[in-house]
């Protein structure tokens, strides 16, 4: 048993060392994207299915409440946490549909968007891109090592190096705090005196 949980740990380190790496200037970038639609006044938006709805929900509440840093909130949403209008497009539509209506309705040209997928293939994710593509959202993709295609159509891409959902999970969230520590930085760092 002890050799399993060490396996896990090392398997976790090793992908998130390997998706740092590769990541670190696409991590920068990204910070600074959401960074300025927060100061040009406008929201992120976040949306995924099973773990991913709760990441989702799970950064966002950071953005909103706090991170590290006692500040102002920011305008972040999850799309996975209104059950009555999940349930309400899945039973009067499709529940392809849930995250697309919520973004026609909610979403303004320059918001920003964090759609996760760990396998890239959520039918309901990759149509509410299509959405934030015709609505001229930022998209920025969490997804794995077999979600090449919808990373694709995302202005920015995360794609963790495993096909082990669970690996892939845990460097979305470590993912999302580092989005949200950086994006503290950037807005309410104090100048450093000389």
């Amino acid at each position: 048993m002890k050799e399993k949980i060490l396996k896990a740990f090392e398997e976790s380190i090793s992908i998130k060392e390997k998706f740092v790496q590769g990541n670190i200037d696409a991590i920068i970038e990204v910070s600074k994207a959401i960074a300025d639609a927060f100061n040009d006044g406008k929201k992120l938006i976040l949306f995924g299915n099973g773990g991913s709805a709760t990441d989702a929900s799970h950064i966002a509440a950071e953005f909103v409440n706090r991170f590290k840093k006692d500040r102002p909130g920011l305008p972040a949403i999850s799309l996975n946490t209104d059950m009555a209008v999940i349930t309400s497009i899945a039973n009067d539509y499709d529940f392809s549909e849930i995250f697309a209506r919520q973004l026609k309705s909610l979403a303004d040209e320059g918001d920003v968007v964090i759609a996760i997928s760990t396998s890239g293939s959520s039918g309901n994710v990759l149509k509410a891109m299509e959405v934030a593509k015709k609505k001229k959202l930022k998209t920025i993709a969490f997804t794995g090592a077999k979600g090449e295609k919808f990373a694709s159509k995302a202005n920015y891409a995360f794609i963790v190096p495993s096909d082990n959902t669970p690996r892939i999970q845990e460097t979305h969230i470590t993912l999302g705090h580092i989005l949200c520590q950086m994006v503290e930085e950037i807005l309410f760092e104090v100048p450093r005196k000389r």
